[in-house]
């Protein structure tokens, strides 16, 4: 298993949750884990996927996730989560 955190964060608009989930199926990308809620207007997501079965490289899919973020109008982020947990052992 390759476990990757995806966050979310934005104005709240119609269909985020969607198309962000599409794009994992058609790659591949199994969720394991998601918890997502909105804040006097904002949404905000987080996710844990497992990336096994995908063929594209990490940094190929956290660009498009990037690139699927802009058109949205949200910010995406994807990190491994072996890097997120050194990033926050302290």
């Amino acid at each position: 298993m390759k476990k990757t955190i995806i966050t979310v964060v934005g104005k709240d608009t119609v269909g985020i949750i969607a198309k962000v989930c599409a794009y994992l199926a058609d790659n591949g990308i199994n969720i394991l884990d998601i918890s997502q809620t909105i804040v006097q207007g904002y949404f905000t997501m987080m996710m844990i996927v497992d990336t096994a079965g995908s063929a594209k490289a990490h940094g190929d899919m956290a660009d498009e996730m990037a690139k699927l973020g802009e058109e949205i109008g949200v910010l995406i982020k994807c990190q491994r989560e072996e890097i997120f947990e050194k990033m926050h052992r302290i």
